[in-house]
């Protein structure tokens, strides 16, 4: 499964495509980050911190950490842990709702500078 979206943008008086997200559902590490958005966003929904979830699964608080940054991918059984302690079910973890909402959050940051750039270029030239 692939989403893509595209934009035109204007950057040093030059049209340019950027692509918006490209989220590959088969590849290994886009899962991660997209498992690790979706635990930081599910954990922050319920106040909890890292450590906090860690106490609630019986484990450390770097291994919560090193899933959430992309690191380590958990076992089934852990799997299914964090999804019981953050009230999802497994799958829920794997949704692209967050992780979309990040790229968007990051593509049109990106377009906001590249606009100031060319509004500025535009103004002392």
């Amino acid at each position: 499964m692939i989403i893509k979206r595209t934009a035109v943008c204007v950057n040093s008086f030059k049209p340019h495509i950027l692509s918006l997200y490209s989220v590959k559902i088969d590849n290994m590490t886009e899962l991660r980050k997209i498992l690790g958005e979706n635990m930081k966003a599910y954990r922050s929904e319920l106040g909890y911190s890292q450590a906090r979830l860690a106490e609630l699964i019986n484990t450390a608080p770097q291994y919560i950490n090193q899933i959430e940054t992309g690191k380590r991918f958990p076992t089934d059984t852990m799997l299914e842990k964090i999804a019981l302690a953050l009230e999802k079910k497994a799958h829920e973890l794997f949704s692209i709702g967050h992780y979309k909402k990040k790229i968007e959050k990051e593509w049109k940051n990106q377009l906001l500078i590249d606009l100031e750039h060319f509004i500025h270029n535009r103004i002392t030239s």
